[in-house]
């Protein structure tokens, strides 16, 4: 079912003209197991992080709440396309179904925020991608995304029909954590690659405004501070 779902994305994107730019799609290697870990803006990164590794003509096994999988739209799709439920008070199961998708030469894609970030920073990493990547001896790529929150969010009305959006996906060098590593510190260093990566994105963005909610305050958007939401936590 992948490959149909691809070859609709990428009509819906030329129909709504946006404008993507890829960076360093050449980290994703086009074989073997590999981690990508994501920063998390919008309900629809997933696509465009696989398109992120779509030039090295792979398909991403996503880690995805369980839920997704029991809607009666979208649970289909992610069992078509071999996705893996996480059950949050239950996650060995798809921690070990991702270990065996990397052991099969699988490419697991993996949100390591957790949830979507309102703020538009990099949120504390749980550290399960260091963990799978040293657990399997495969590389970690660090990805963000830009431009997806304009579409939908957290906390904000989706707005799917918004034409000549840009949208930067930069994929940064991998890290190669082994089992004796700390996976914390893997951790640690793959946030602050991720922090750099989309400090980078944003404000080489070619829209920037000020005073939208899909900016981050830092830029002068209206966007909670990572402060803000943790006083509210």
């Amino acid at each position: 079912m992948y490959p149909p779902v691809i070859a609709l994305a990428k009509t819906m994107f030329r129909l709504l003209n946006m404008r993507i730019t890829v960076e360093g799609a050449e980290h994703v290697p086009t074989t073997g197991g590999a981690v990508i870990a994501c920063n998390h803006v919008s309900y629809l990164d997933f696509i465009f992080c696989g398109l992120g590794a779509n030039a090295s003509k792979r398909l991403v096994r996503f880690m995805a709440k369980e839920s997704i999988f029991r809607h009666k739209i979208g649970g289909p799709l992610m069992r078509g396309m071999r996705h893996i439920p996480v059950d949050r008070e239950a996650g060995m199961a798809s921690y070990k179904a991702a270990l065996e998708n990397l052991k099969a030469g699988e490419v697991v894609g993996v949100f390591p925020e957790a949830t979507i970030s309102q703020s538009f920073t990099v949120k504390d990493l749980k550290n399960g991608a260091a963990r799978l990547a040293a657990a399997t001896g495969t590389p970690l790529v660090p990805m963000v995304l830009w431009g997806t929150q304009r579409f939908w969010t957290k906390g904000h009305p989706k707005n799917l029909k918004q034409r000549g959006v840009p949208i930067t996906i930069i994929a940064g060098e991998p890290l190669h954590p082994t089992r004796k590593d700390n996976a914390d510190a893997v951790t640690a260093e793959l946030r602050t690659r991720m922090t750099a990566m989309l400090d980078r994105a944003q404000r080489e963005y070619r829209d920037r405004p000020e005073g939208v909610f899909w900016q981050p305050a830092h830029l002068g958007g209206t966007a909670p501070t990572p402060e803000s939401l943790l006083a509210a936590d």
